[in-house]
């Protein structure tokens, strides 16, 4: 591999997982394009999903010359890794056991001048310390996210039995919207990366000044983030995808969009891993038929529980046939409104069409930013981890959102209430409102990151001080 002199070489390495690698791997070419960096991308392959290794080694994938891919020999974690193991603390293992050889590597390309990797790779901050390569971390996450991992990593024991979760300078949250509380061995791993954070010179966040002021300033100035040494916080956001390759199903999704009216179609889509249980999906399915509204859904077959965790090491596996688990009939009768996609689909592609209307999302933390930054409002449907806190931070704090309620004594939310917030968001005053907010919103992203705006620039001041280390 051939390095620039004349340019800063930074090392970036994300933890396992889509929702980790696409924005590290968005940042890698602002770096190279925008700000005259030279990047290596280190990749676990541990494990790793196919929708990584497409992502990251497809030929549809025209990386940027500057920009090097290097996978990290995969780690043997066998003996480690059981059936009973979480799926966190089975990606922390397999972090743990790829980074071993880290040290050798970082040392092979003659200590480059800045390393930055994710929430839960935190052992990597040592090994720059031991090289004095200066070290950040990039939080994939919501601000607010990250001023409540600082805030719950110190607290003995939360209370779950009060209303309400006083975070230093941010609104109070709801108990019920925080992440639940991990078992033992995951609260270690989140913990152990947490307070580890201070070691870092600096943290990058997947956001913007506009999109979450209040959190963002509560971390840079509050007592609580002064006295615990929070490193200098740079929001450099949004990081997302600029462009993705698109496989035939895609195509097919895309021409079927082609021929719909603009803002008319629902795009229903859990993530890279979400699965609903065989009641919910069958709610949702009747939901969607009884508002008449179109839509694209991608299914997957369904599980004992809704989880947005089942496929976290298998993404883009998953291939099934969907009348095998819809209602009887379903797709006949919704032949004309709609279309069910049984794979993979193009998302920003089909957030960013102008027949797309609105998003149906299990509100993950990248899936709310493609949404927001292509002005597409939302209904909420979290599954897991900060999803709960995302969606009612952007149906109530930002307002491009809304969010359906569980009947008192159902586990599942009913057919009608899924009728009636498809209508409000697709055809309804509320639904105008969200989607005015949503696309001044889509005005505000592209102005940060532009050159001039808020996030270019914090992005500018960090690659500056590292071109004076070469």
């Amino acid at each position: 591999m051939v390095v620039d002199a004349m340019k800063p070489h930074v090392v970036v390495l994300p933890s396992p997982g889509m929702g980790h690698v696409t924005p590290m791997l968005e940042l890698a070419k602002r770096l190279v394009l925008h700000h005259n960096c030279h990047v290596t991308f280190l990749h676990i392959s541990t494990q790793a999903s196919v929708n990584e290794i497409r992502m990251l080694h497809s030929s549809f994938n025209h990386l940027p010359p500057g920009l090097n891919v290097v996978d990290l020999p995969p780690a043997d974690v066998s003996a480690i890794i059981s059936d009973d193991t979480s799926v966190f603390s089975h990606l922390c293992i397999i972090v743990r056991e790829s980074l071993r050889c880290l040290k050798d590597t970082l040392l092979d390309m003659q200590n480059p001048q800045a390393f930055i990797t994710d929430l839960f790779s935190t052992q990597t901050l040592d090994i720059c310390r031991d090289l004095s390569i200066h070290s950040y971390i990039l939080c994939t996450t919501s601000a607010l996210f990250l001023a409540f991992s600082f805030f719950d990593c110190r607290e003995t024991q939360r209370d779950v039995s009060v209303e309400f979760l006083h975070l230093p300078g941010c609104a109070p949250l709801r108990t019920e919207d925080v992440p639940p509380l991990l078992n033992n061995g995951d609260n270690e791993w989140f913990s152990y990366h947490i307070c580890r954070l201070p070691m870092a010179d600096g943290i990058f966040i997947n956001t913007w000044e506009d999109l979450e002021p209040v959190p963002i300033r509560a971390i840079r100035e509050h007592p609580f983030y002064k006295q615990i040494h929070t490193p200098l916080v740079y929001s450099i956001g949004p990081l997302v995808k600029e462009t993705e390759p698109v496989t035939q199903t895609g195509e097919e999704c895309l021409a079927w969009l082609d021929k719909q009216p603009a803002e008319s179609v629902l795009f229903v889509a859990l993530g890279s891993g979400g699965h609903l249980c065989a009641e919910q999906l069958t709610e949702l399915a009747w939901g969607l038929e009884l508002s008449r509204k179109r839509f694209l859904w991608m299914v997957r077959t369904p599980t004992k529980v809704n989880t947005g965790m089942k496929s976290f090491f298998d993404v883009g596996v998953d291939v099934n046939d969907p009348k095998s688990y819809l209602p009887k009939g379903f797709m006949e009768r919704t032949k004309e409104l709609g279309m069910v996609v049984p794979s993979w689909v193009p998302q920003m592609l089909v957030l960013r069409h102008h027949s797309t209307g609105a998003f149906l999302s299990h509100c993950g933390w990248n899936s709310v930013l493609e949404s927001v930054s292509h002005g597409v409002p939302m209904i909420t449907w979290p599954l897991y981890a900060d999803q709960m806190l995302n969606a009612t931070m952007i149906a109530e704090d930002i307002g491009v959102a809304i969010k359906p309620a569980v009947e008192a004594g159902r586990r599942v939310i009913g057919r009608k209430e899924i009728e009636r917030v498809v209508r409000a968001v697709m055809e309804g005053e509320e639904g105008k409102a969200m989607r005015g907010r949503a696309n001044d919103l889509k005005e505000s992203a592209l102005k940060a990151i532009n050159f001039g705006g808020t996030s270019f620039e914090a992005l500018a001041d960090v690659a500056n001080q590292w071109k004076v280390l070469i």
